[in-house]
């Protein structure tokens, strides 16, 4: 199903309704929000499905012992989880962070961690590097804002990226 944008819009209105709630209910825990990169107009398809649940279970066994509330949701935007841990916001970015930078498809996650003001802390603030294209090796950031690449490429390289996962297993 392909997404407008105003759907995705509204999807993230939506994510950050979820996270005020879950900031509220929880008001001296840490908020770590998970969402699946999915360049393009269809955020649901079978590598996004397959990177969903790799990046769920890295979550799930990174923050084992230490969470108080796990919600996921399968949407036709994509998929999100929300994990409430006991753990410190800062060894959460860096756990996240980890995560983001070592799992073969780490680089189609995007792990957030709520400071006290519901606002993502920064890769760099924790001392790690900016995130990276897929394509290239300018900052992701820059690519995107650009448009450096076409979906099409981005979406072969998440494919290929997919496949080389799968086949580990």
């Amino acid at each position: 199903m392909e997404i407008t944008l105003d759907k995705l819009l509204a999807s993230r209105d939506r994510r950050v309704e979820m996270q005020q709630k879950l900031r509220e209910k929880h008001p001296n825990l840490t908020l770590v929000c998970l969402t699946v990169i999915m360049p393009g107009n269809i955020k649901r398809n079978l590598s996004s499905l397959i990177a969903s649940q790799a990046a769920i279970n890295a979550l799930l066994n990174r923050f084992e012992g230490k969470m108080v509330e796990v919600i996921s949701r399968d949407l036709d935007t994509g998929y999100e989880a929300y994990v409430v841990t006991t753990i410190s916001q800062h060894d959460a970015k860096m756990i996240a962070c980890d995560i983001e930078d070592s799992h073969p498809l780490g680089r189609l996650f995007d792990i957030d961690v709520l400071d006290v003001n519901g606002i993502p802390m920064k890769r760099e603030a924790e001392g790690f590097a900016p995130r990276r294209c897929l394509m290239c090796n300018n900052e992701a950031r820059y690519c995107m804002r650009n448009r450096t690449h076409t979906p099409q490429e981005l979406n072969a390289k998440i494919q290929k990226m997919v496949d080389a996962y799968v086949q580990q297993l």
